[in-house]
């Protein structure tokens, strides 16, 4: 190919082989960068080892909501700890609580706590549930 001079006619057009491998080059980035947020993804959002669902709450008084969840753990084996809390009429926070889910045979059990409001509850709900058991919370 002869060279042209570049003041005169611009720069020289990429070759085709050039283009090819740019191109080539960027699929794999895409592919790569897809792969590493599908494991990000499941990482955070995938199964976990124990998960608390609501299965109902109660408004006792003005200042008490029982809450009950089902807690469905891989290990059953192993103590699990959930929070709950109690909500008022503009969606805050109003109380909260921590209820030992003691180890069990079945893999899904369900635990019913009261749970104190600062102001008068107008839902219970569970804000999680994991294995870190404090230890204030085991017997000794």
């Amino acid at each position: 190919m002869i060279e042209r001079p570049a003041a005169r006619y611009g720069r020289q057009r990429v070759t085709r082989r050039t283009r090819r491998l740019v191109i080539a080059a960027l699929g794999v980035l895409v592919v790569a960068v897809g792969l590493i947020v599908a494991y990000v993804g499941s990482q955070r959002f995938g199964s976990q080892p124990v998960e608390g669902e609501l299965g109902a709450y109660r408004l006792i008084d003005d200042q008490t909501v029982e809450v009950t969840v089902s807690v469905s753990r891989q290990d059953p084996s192993r103590p699990a700890v959930c929070i709950v809390r109690a909500r008022s009429i503009d969606g805050s926070e109003t109380g909260r609580r921590e209820i030992l889910v003691p180890p069990s045979d079945q893999s899904t059990v369900q635990v019913t706590a009261p749970v104190k409001a600062s102001q008068p509850p107008v839902v219970g709900d569970v804000y999680g549930c994991g294995f870190d058991v404090p230890p204030y919370l085991v017997a000794p």
